[in-house]
Formats: structure tokens, C-alpha cells, sequence
């Protein structure tokens, strides 16, 4: 049985306490290996990004659900595993993969799932619904500057001669967006996984 620190319990115990910093320490230590995690399966960093992140916005969502830290581990890999067979079902991108590759992928993540465990998909539902409503009424040139640079993953050159302002308007609007999105959005995530989802 794997053992830890006095201090991953420390952050452990403070993370159902609701600190951010702990929530911090957990995102740091698995990030990144969440996300080539994600790789492995999309083949598509923008797409694994965006995967990976999720992950943790239901980590922060269901803190309290978690009540062993191993949980923690247990918990990230098998929903992103999860979302990741879905990205591949839905995307129709099955010829990107040998079936005989992703068997064996999902057979090595033989991980371990806590049943105290308590998935709270309204939550995040409702988490999605107020991340969707705080871009859709964002001031409409940093509503429309924010879209391109998120989701079509645009640089700012391309925005400004698409939309035929300057690249410092462009930088203009999408600090805007950024700043409102952050206010609204405060209060319902921490910070480091706010920066890292509107980045």
C-alpha cells in the first residue's frame, strides 16, 4: 500500500477544509501527469488540455466526496480516462488508434475506485452552466475576442485581421474578458485552476 507524507495528509485534510492552496498542491503534483496521461489516449494536446482540466474542476467539485487521500489519485485517472473514451466515441476519431493499443490501455488502468466515493454531476452541471453564462454576457468585442483565442485557438495576429483592429486591441478585449470572467468566477473556483482554464 502506497504510503504518504505527513505533508500530502496535511494538504489532504485542509483541501476538504476548502483551502485553495492545498487544492494548489494536488493540482501541481498531478497536472501534469494527468495531461501526457490524456495525450496518450487523443493524441491531441488542445483537446487533452481541455480534458485535463475538467478533471480537476471535478476534483474541486467533489472535495468533500473523497474521504481517503489515495482517493485522490484513484479519482483523476478514472474520470479522465473516462472522458477521454468519450472525446474518442464521440469524435469518431477511432482510426487514430489500434483497438489492440487502447485495450491494453484500458486494461492497465486497473486503478482502485473508493465507494465513498460520491460523483456530484449536479454541481458540475451547474458549474458548466455558470462558466457558459459568464462568457455568453461578457461585453460582446471581448465575448467574441475570448471565443477565438479559447475555443479556436487563435493568436492574437489572426483575431485582429480577422476582426481588422489592432493586435493591442485584441490583447485589449481579451484582458477584459479575463478579468471579468476571474470576478465572476472567484467564488466558485480557486485561482490557480481559474487561470489555468482561461488561459
Amino acid at each position: 500500500m502506497k504510503s504518504y507524507s505527513q505533508e500530502e495528509l496535511l494538504h489532504f485534510n485542509n483541501l476538504k477544509k476548502d483551502d485553495e492552496k492545498a487544492f494548489e498542491y494536488f493540482f501541481n503534483k498531478y497536472y501534469d501527469s494527468i495531461l501526457g496521461f490524456c495525450i496518450q489516449f487523443i493524441y491531441y494536446k488542445p483537446e487533452a488540455k481541455g480534458i485535463t482540466q475538467e478533471t480537476f474542476i471535478n476534483l474541486w467539485t467533489n472535495r468533500h466526496q473523497i474521504e481517503k487521500i489515495n482517493g485522490i489519485e484513484s479519482f483523476l485517472y478514472t474520470y479522465a480516462k473516462s472522458k477521454c473514451l468519450n472525446a474518442i466515441r464521440d469524435n469518431k476519431v477511432k482510426e487514430r488508434y489500434k483497438s489492440k493499443a487502447l485495450n491494453e490501455k484500458e486494461r492497465a488502468l486497473d486503478y482502485e475506485i473508493l465507494n465513498s466515493m460520491n460523483f456530484d454531476s449536479i454541481a458540475l452541471t451547474e458549474l458548466e452552466e455558470l462558466i457558459t453564462k459568464s462568457i455568453q454576457d461578457l461585453p460582446e468585442k471581448a465575448k467574441v475576442v475570448f471565443f477565438k483565442k479559447r475555443f479556436e485557438n487563435k493568436k492574437n495576429k489572426e483575431i485582429a485581421n480577422e476582426l481588422n483592429v489592432t493586435v493591442k486591441t485584441v490583447e485589449a478585449h481579451m484582458t477584459t474578458a479575463l478579468k471579468i470572467l476571474k470576478v465572476k468566477l472567484s467564488e466558485y473556483l480557486p485561482i490557480i485552476l481559474l487561470t489555468n482554464l482561461l488561459s
